[in-house]
């Protein structure tokens, strides 16, 4: 059944909101759930496509899963004997690769076929192979398929040559039953990696550093379970935040943690938005124009490449012209031919976009080509004069959740129909 999105556009947000729980730490902590010997019970996760899609690979491999969206997953891994995840599995979502290291730890034995998700560009797994190598772990890729192996997975130094989000999650899973120590040098330092270490250190992993650039782990025999909530969603605040912006409205957005966003107050604010923010909420609202401002995506702490997709929207309306460098994905910018319909003025030259502000878009049909371009497309409907139809939005199904709903209780004129 084929869906499109309707948005009527210029009403301000104005209202409070609360944010879900992340979509990046839930699809990390429920593959490690696998990593227990007892049973675990998670709390906060967003009721989006991807946990989903976890749920069914995981009830596949054995495992006793009860989830009550919007409460509470209970799982038992004790069951689960597979160690095989499926192609069509291995397609619903990209973070299916962190079940290669979850069934690492688990069993010494995996099979996963190359993983899915958004097409954003080349996202290559040789650093995920090259640590797991490190711990004595033969991998084979053939077919499409991951097949990794070992006797006995065994601590060691992990040297990435280049910053690895899954890739230091992955020997993060595999290192938490190692026999021995791991350190993983050049390690990722975002808030999900924290969250993931925290929920690894609640079943009585060892693991120590996350959030800097070196993490050690002491690999144990044996994880006991253990309740937990996952941290509020990075991202989701973040969109958010540039959608109050956009439509010059005024937005609290409460559950979120501020310091999670600095990358993106510092921009907001100099755009001339005005941000302020409490312990666990952040106030947006616009009193003027928005000027423009570059950016450069990085790795965290620096701007997030899965928010330089719905800023961009914002920056189409801003005086003067914007830069946008993508240096983490390099198909990263195809949202913004799609955005160029409803009257943006927008060059793209390899990873690199200008973009010219112009004083109004205009509703167009538009598609989704990733989760974060359909959030971006979200954002321009917001802004736009008239009625944006967005197809293919399960795209955005898969990182948000409810968000219509959420946006429809600020004010936006937003609303999902079948199409024929």
């Amino acid at each position: 059944m084929k869906e499109r999105m309707l948005i009527t556009g210029s009403n301000p947000l104005e209202g409070e909101v609360r944010v879900s729980g992340g979509k990046n730490t839930a699809v990390a902590v429920i593959p490690a759930v696998l990593l227990s010997d007892e049973p675990c019970t998670i709390e906060n996760l967003p009721d989006i496509e991807d946990v989903r899609a976890l749920v069914d690979i995981l009830r596949s491999l054995g495992a006793k899963v009860t989830y009550v969206p919007g409460e509470f997953m209970t799982i038992d891994p004790r069951p689960a004997e597979g160690f095989q995840i499926g192609y069509r599995d291995s397609q619903r979502l990209r973070a299916s690769y962190y079940l290669l290291g979850a069934l690492l730890g688990r069993c010494g034995h995996a099979e996963v076929y190359f993983p899915g998700g958004c097409e954003i560009g080349a996202r290559p797994i040789d650093q995920h192979l090259k640590g797991f190598n490190a711990l004595g772990v033969e991998t084979e890729t053939h077919g499409g398929k991951i097949t990794a192996m070992a006797k006995e997975l065994t601590g060691s130094d992990v040297f990435f040559d280049v910053v690895t989000v899954g890739g230091t999650i992955n020997v993060m899973l595999a290192a938490a039953k190692a026999k021995g120590t791991t350190i993983i040098y050049n390690a990722a330092k975002e808030p999900h990696i924290v969250d993931l270490a925290n929920f690894l250190n609640s079943m009585g992993a060892k693991v120590k550093g996350a959030g800097t650039d070196v993490i050690r782990i002491r690999g144990q025999q044996y994880l006991h379970g253990a309740n937990y909530a996952v941290i509020p969603d990075q991202i989701e605040t973040g969109t958010l935040m540039i959608a109050a912006a956009a439509t010059r409205g005024d937005v609290v957005i409460h559950g979120c943690i501020p310091q999670h966003m600095e990358a993106l107050t510092a921009k907001l604010l100099e755009m001339g938005v005005k941000v302020s923010d409490s312990d666990d909420a952040i106030r947006v609202r616009t009193l003027g124009a928005h000027r423009a401002v570059n950016i450069k995506t990085q790795v965290y702490p620096g701007f997030p490449t899965d928010l330089q997709q719905p800023m961009s929207a914002l920056l189409t309306t801003a005086r003067g012209t914007s830069i946008i460098q993508e240096t983490i994905f390099e198909q990263r910018l195809k949202h913004l031919n799609e955005i160029a319909r409803m009257g943006a003025r927008v060059r793209i030259m390899d990873s690199m976009a200008i973009i010219e502000g112009v004083p109004q878009l205009y509703g167009a049909p538009v598609t989704c080509t990733d989760l974060r371009a359909g959030a971006a497309l979200v954002v321009a409907g917001l802004m736009a004069k008239g009625v944006t139809e967005i197809y293919q939005p399960e795209y955005i199904d898969r990182g948000y959740e409810q968000i219509e709903s959420k946006l429809r209780s600020l004010g936006a004129d937003i609303r999902r129909e079948v199409v024929e």
